[in-house]
Formats: structure tokens, C-alpha cells, sequence
């Protein structure tokens, strides 16, 4: 009897792990540019056990929202519109929008313009309280206020950077630190990074002393990632097909470490390189691209330096944006000009890829976010 009851509750708990288990589905976001009246927005059903994606609603978000982000507990979405006119004015766009994951219903809660034109990134501030924004083609950044519920209320800050030449600057990501005491931003057109104290009171940016850290001329310096403890930075280099190592010191000031190429030896073509990322164990580290049109993997050394661990082909056409699947078993790809998401098996031992899982099409797809 007391066999038959153990065994009975083996099952029971069997039963339920593998239940428990099957509930693996997310969702995935994709943006990407829009013609006519695409709604550039599209909800993904995806299984991390077997990597399918099942398309679930797409969604109006404005023109070309090219790079979003989401609140802290993901009930609002805050797109960019990478446009120069918004809504009748010289200007990008910030659709922000609800979502309600369970039914599928979206609600588009407000719209605002954001000066300067052709948005391209969004963070959230540390505090939760603030939106920061990169515009590419003057070269600026903005910092947007929100309110009790998170919706935008205000511009609070905007910076445009001093030209040495016509549009010559052009700022590319902006985003808090680990710690949330500093804001770096990448400035492409002008081979630096350029950090920030934040006043969250007034919603104010003030450059920090020493504050810019200038890298090899022709770099074009875009995405950057830190490790789990913030004390390194990884930065890819989209002229230069490069990933610099920096140290990070006590007062946010960056020491170069390490410059490691990002393509095959050999390359003779163009290729510009675009997004960044570590993979979930904090082993790898991810690089995309555009041009040979492949991701970079580099085996990441106990005191932060690279090692190159291969390389494999990104299933299409431009990978602008990817993303790895909180699972860490997943890297998925956007192929701008070949409009496809390629889901890719990671192999954990390796970091390199295992095989195709899925594919799905999205229309100038640029950015991916779970």
C-alpha cells in the first residue's frame, strides 16, 4: 500500500512537471519600417521548447516603429516612430500603447513628437520615471517624463550635439548603467561616447566631468552592452566592424581593454555592423553583421576579454536587430531586406548556432523584443 501511494504521488508530481513544462509560450514583439498602411507591429506566440513562432495580431503603432521598449512590467509599449515628419510636423514619433497579453487587445494611449527627427533607440531611465531617445540624423537625444501610470507627459531634456560638419553627428543609443548613476550614448558620426549625470527631479542630463571617451577615428561607435556586474562595457563598431572592451571606473570613465574584429578573416566586402548582446550565462557574447550578414560569437574570458568562438550565417538578408529568448537555448534574427525572422538553436556548449528552428516574415523587420 505505502508503495502504491509513493508511487501515485511520483506521478502526480511527474504529471505536473511536465505540465508545468509545456507551459513555455511567450510573446515576441517585432517592429520594423512601414510603406503605405502596414502596421509595423506584429505579436509572436513563441514556444521556447520548440522554437515555432505562431503569428498572433498585428498591431498599428504609427509609421516605422523601428525600435520600442516596455514598461517594467510590460502592460505599455513605447514605440518609436523612425520618421522625419509626424504627424504633419518636423519630427519623429513615441506611439505608446497597452496591451493586454491574455486577450490580444491593444489600446493606443497617446502620441507625441519628438524634436529633431528619425528616432532610432528607446531605454527606459533607471527609475522607471523617464524615457531616453537617440536620434540619428541630427544627432540629439531626448529624455521624456512620464507619469503616475507611465504614459509620456512631457519633454523634459533635449541635447543637440554641437556639428563639426553638416549632420556629422548622429547619437545611436542612449542608456543607463547597471547601477543607474550613469547615461552613456553612442555618437556614430563622431567616433565617441559621451556620458551623463541624471537628474530625475527635473528630468535633466548634465555631462559628467571627463564625460567623453573618443575611439579610433572611422569606428562609428553604435550598440553597446554590459556584463552582469556593470563593470564592463561592450561596444560594436558599425564602420569599423569592430567590438571594443572597456573597463568601467568608479566615476563611469571608460579604459580601453580590447579591439577584436567582428568579421571572418579574410572579408573583403562591405559589412556594417549593428547590434550587441551576451548571451544568458554570461558566457557569450553576440554580434551582428550587416554586409557579410552573419552573427559573431565570442567566448567571454573571466576577466571580461574575448576570444573568438565562430561565426554563422544569419539566415537572410541585413540582420539590424536580434534577441536571445530568455531560455538562453534561442538567438532569433531580423533580417531587414530580406523580411524574415530566423530562429536559431543555440548550442550552450559552443555559443554558436545548432540549426534553424522556425522562421516567420515580417516587413522591414528592425527590431525584436520579448
Amino acid at each position: 500500500m505505502k508503495n502504491y501511494v509513493l508511487i501515485t504521488c511520483l506521478f502526480v508530481l511527474f504529471t505536473g512537471l511536465i505540465s508545468s513544462g509545456c507551459k513555455k509560450n511567450i510573446k515576441l514583439f517585432a517592429g520594423g519600417f512601414t510603406k503605405g498602411d502596414q502596421k509595423g507591429l506584429s505579436v509572436f506566440d513563441f514556444n521556447q521548447r520548440s522554437g515555432k513562432l505562431d503569428l498572433l495580431s498585428e498591431i498599428d503603432a504609427g509609421p516605422s516603429p523601428s525600435y520600442f521598449c516596455f514598461s517594467g512590467r510590460k502592460k505599455l509599449i513605447y514605440a518609436l516612430n523612425e520618421v522625419m515628419e509626424f504627424k504633419g510636423q518636423f519630427g519623429g514619433g513615441l506611439t505608446t500603447l497597452k496591451y493586454d497579453s491574455a486577450s490580444g487587445n491593444y489600446e493606443k494611449l497617446n502620441e507625441i513628437l519628438i524634436p529633431y527627427a528619425g528616432p532610432c533607440f528607446i531605454s527606459m531611465s533607471a527609475d522607471s520615471g523617464h524615457l531616453f531617445i537617440a536620434n540619428y540624423p541630427n544627432g540629439s537625444v531626448a529624455v521624456v517624463r512620464l507619469d503616475n501610470t507611465g504614459v509620456p507627459e512631457s519633454i523634459t531634456d533635449t541635447i543637440l550635439y554641437v556639428k563639426e560638419e553638416p549632420d556629422r553627428s548622429h547619437a545611436h543609443m542612449i542608456m543607463h548603467d547597471r547601477g543607474g548613476r550613469y547615461v552613456y550614448v553612442t555618437d556614430l558620426g563622431l567616433d565617441r561616447i559621451v556620458f551623463y549625470d541624471f537628474d530625475r527631479t527635473n528630468g535633466k542630463l548634465t555631462q559628467a566631468v571627463n564625460g567623453i571617451t573618443n575611439v579610433a577615428a572611422g569606428s562609428g561607435p553604435r550598440h553597446f552592452a554590459f556584463n552582469d556586474d556593470g563593470s564592463i562595457l561592450y561596444l560594436i563598431n558599425e564602420h569599423g566592424s569592430t567590438i571594443m572592451v572597456f573597463g568601467i571606473g568608479g566615476d563611469g570613465q571608460l579604459k580601453l581593454l580590447q579591439t577584436v574584429p567582428t568579421v571572418r578573416e579574410g572579408f573583403t566586402g562591405n559589412n556594417y555592423c549593428a547590434d550587441i548582446h551576451l548571451g544568458k550565462d554570461g558566457k557569450f557574447l553576440y554580434g551582428s553583421n550587416r554586409g557579410e550578414n552573419s552573427i559573431v560569437v565570442f567566448k567571454i574570458s573571466d576577466d571580461g576579454l574575448l576570444n573568438l568562438a565562430g561565426h554563422f550565417g544569419c539566415g537572410g538578408n541585413w540582420p539590424r536587430n536580434f534577441v536571445i529568448d530568455p531560455s538562453g537555448k534561442f538567438l532569433l534574427v531580423g533580417n531587414q531586406k530580406s523580411d524574415k525572422i530566423i530562429v536559431f538553436k543555440l548550442d550552450r556548449s559552443t555559443g554558436l548556432s545548432s540549426g534553424i528552428a522556425d522562421s516567420a516574415k515580417v516587413i522591414g523587420v528592425a527590431c525584436l523584443k520579448f
